[in-house]
């Protein structure tokens, strides 16, 4: 009796202690296949693959679920951002290439390519807030004591009916992609004079996306007040906001870096840059349809067409833009000379 209580004690305990099994589960094949695979793939966090140690991410590149994630982000790229690049011929001869993204959700333009002299330029449009910014990279000029380069921000009021919109930018393609293009027209130059300095971490009120683009000029981003108030009177805007985002230049400076001998000396610093290829306009053709009248002759049907515009390509145009602002060192202008 004693031997058979054990006994009985012995399986209770196994019974108790024993895990129930858990409800089957559908694998796929891929699953089933490497099973012993992704088995010690788990516990490790390595496996072997042939002579290569690979992780538990190889496998999963081999499946077909791999594919499907690689080919729809694929698609949500190419739906959010459209890159188009020109190769342009400027005033001087020399073909530099343009690089145009359109971003549709965003509702972005950025068009950035690099001088003959090593320039960066690159143009933010943003269509919402109404806002351009321009940003130059300069580099130094180690000759005269600048071992680094220098980078300024000029954020402009964007007049929308100068470039195209995102969703039609994202819409070009071009058939000859290594044709060298000529604008069609000339715009001349425009003359920005800058009045105050941006703060960056409260640039919120004028565009977002100024923070990220011109986090290397936190002391070189510039606005005009005409600006800020252009901008105040657009809807959830206010000038108060605006102006809190932005420093006065030092009043009764009008001297020209060009006209300064001291390199130390604060003058106002002239810089021009050209955009020498962009869509700045839509063009229109002009054709006929037909308005569902019933049956009617064929001189009814001719009276009943009406002429209708549709779009049938781009105008492209050239401008040229001179900022004036304000430096305390002529040492950060020495290309005003």
């Amino acid at each position: 009796c004693i031997v058979k209580c054990q006994v009985r004690e012995q399986n209770a305990m196994i019974l108790y202690t024993k895990k129930p099994k858990p409800p089957a589960k559908r694998h796929s094949l891929w699953h089933l296949h490497h099973r012993h695979v992704l088995k010690k793939c788990c516990l490790s966090g390595r496996y072997r693959c042939g002579r290569r140690s690979v992780s538990c991410f190889h496998f999963f590149k081999h499946s077909r679920g791999f594919l499907w994630f690689i080919l729809c982000n694929m698609l949500l790229a190419s739906k959010s951002d459209a890159q188009l690049l020109i190769n342009v011929q400027n005033q001087g001869g020399e073909v530099i290439q343009e690089s145009i993204t359109s971003n549709i959700g965003e509702d972005l333009i950025t068009l950035e390519f690099q001088k003959t002299d090593g320039t960066l330029i690159t143009q933010l449009i943003d269509f919402r807030n109404e806002v351009q910014i321009l940003k130059a990279l300069v580099l130094g000029e180690e000759e005269r004591g600048q071992s680094q380069y220098q980078v300024m921000c000029f954020a402009t009021k964007f007049n929308k009916g100068d470039f195209i919109s995102s969703d039609a930018m994202a819409k070009l393609r071009q058939k000859n992609p290594h044709t060298i293009r000529t604008p069609e027209e000339d715009k001349g130059r425009e003359t920005y004079t800058m009045s105050s300095w941006v703060q960056l971490n409260r640039s919120l009120p004028i565009t977002r996306h100024m923070q990220s683009l011109c986090a290397e000029a936190t002391d070189a981003t510039y606005v005009r007040d005409a600006d800020l108030k252009a901008w105040a009177e657009l809807p959830g805007s206010s000038i108060s906001s605006l102006e809190a985002a932005t420093e006065k230049f030092p009043d009764a400076l009008s001297t020209r870096c060009n006209e300064v001998s001291s390199l130390w000396a604060p003058c106002l610093c002239a810089l021009e840059t050209c955009i020498g290829w962009y869509p700045c306009g839509l063009k229109y053709c002009k054709g006929k349809s037909v308005s569902n009248g019933g049956d009617t002759s064929g001189a009814q049907q001719q009276q009943q067409q009406q002429t209708t515009n549709y779009r049938c390509g781009i105008k492209t145009c050239r401008k040229c833009t001179q900022f004036t602002y304000y430096v305390r060192q002529k040492q950060q202008c020495l290309w005003d000379e």
